[in-house]
């Protein structure tokens, strides 16, 4: 499909989640005037430069990229005025500055993973999880001066399977968020659409923010029930992931395994036992009490390894007692 004359669209983002977009609004006919993302960064054992996902597919359809290093960058500024954009469009970016945010002339929005003004902040699929929701979404907004407050343009509910992962749930957002982003600028250069300020939006209870994760946000608590460390588990999962200690003896010799917990199972026991109690027969399942319930460990991974089923996990630790988790 040939690129529509108008509007002139720029395009910022980085990760994987911001590439369905981008390329929707590709397949839609619009003409992406210029792809703004981060400057390429080490990575790997030869840490070589490493573009994002973003500029990979912006080359690999001829958009012109930009990386700069400070988005108040005097040049920058010039430039994206230069470009002269009617609408830019904001997913997986950084925070932007007012002078950067105001020069397109239908405005600049964001795609945020979450039925705002719920789960604002850097990671609201991990703690819609985490936090047992049933439901999310998406939702398109104007930019303004705070993270995640500007006006609504569109949003689109979500259910969450009661298994499913963060991985799997924002495999499903990327590609929603998608369409809901083309939808936001067909309606917006159409000139039929009215944004809602997120105060008049009517909320259920109070309103739950999704901080940046950090490592101790990801160890597991044992002493809560096991639906909460199900949730836990399965909202960390793929990454950062949910992890723990296991504390083992072989051959009169402790020692303590921090692992990761990819997959796990949510275990209605009736017997009652110390929260981060394990049992094992050693070879086929490993489970840990909650303070209700158990889980039984599916998935895992220590230091230096690759992620294992639980059954190749003892393997590696056959004929060793394991105590209990820290």
């Amino acid at each position: 499909m040939p690129a529509k004359e108008s509007p002139r669209i720029v395009y910022m983002g980085t990760p994987e989640f911001a590439v369905e977009p981008l390329r929707a609004i590709i397949e839609a006919g619009y003409n992406v005037s210029a792809v703004v993302t981060v400057p390429d960064k080490p990575a790997g054992r030869g840490l070589k430069l490493q573009p994002s996902p973003v500029k990979v597919f912006a080359e690999q359809n001829h958009i012109p990229v930009l990386q700069p290093e400070k988005l108040r960058d005097p040049q920058f500024i010039q430039t994206l005025k230069e470009i002269n954009p009617d609408i830019t469009v904001v997913v997986a970016f950084r925070m932007l500055p007012r002078d950067v945010w105001q020069i397109p002339r239908l405005g600049t929005f964001n795609l945020h993973a979450s039925l705002l003004p719920q789960y604002r902040g850097a990671a609201p699929i991990n703690w819609a999880i985490i936090n047992g929701e049933k439901e999310t979404g998406i939702t398109t907004f104007l930019l303004d001066e705070q993270i995640d407050t500007g006006n609504i343009l569109l949003q689109k509910s979500v259910p969450i399977g009661e298994t499913e992962t963060a991985g799997e749930l924002h495999d499903r957002l990327m590609y929603q968020g998608a369409g809901l982003v083309v939808e936001t600028i067909n309606m917006l250069y159409a000139g039929n659409i009215n944004p809602i300020p997120q105060n008049q939006i009517k909320v259920s209870g109070e309103l739950k923010p999704a901080p940046k994760i950090f490592k101790e946000t990801c160890r597991v608590d044992w002493n809560n029930p096991s639906q909460k460390v199900f949730n836990h588990i399965r909202g960390l999962s793929p990454y950062p992931a949910a992890w723990t200690e296991l504390k083992t003896k072989r051959n009169n010799v402790e020692t303590i395994i921090p692992i990761k917990i990819y997959q796990a199972e949510k275990l209605d026991q009736a017997q009652s036992q110390r929260p981060g109690t394990v049992k094992t027969d050693g070879k086929t399942h490993l489970h840990i009490f909650c303070s209700q319930g158990a889980i039984a460990l599916k998935t895992v991974q220590q230091a230096g390894k690759k992620a294992m089923g639980i059954e190749e996990f003892l393997r590696g630790w056959q004929n060793a007692e394991f105590i209990e988790v820290l």
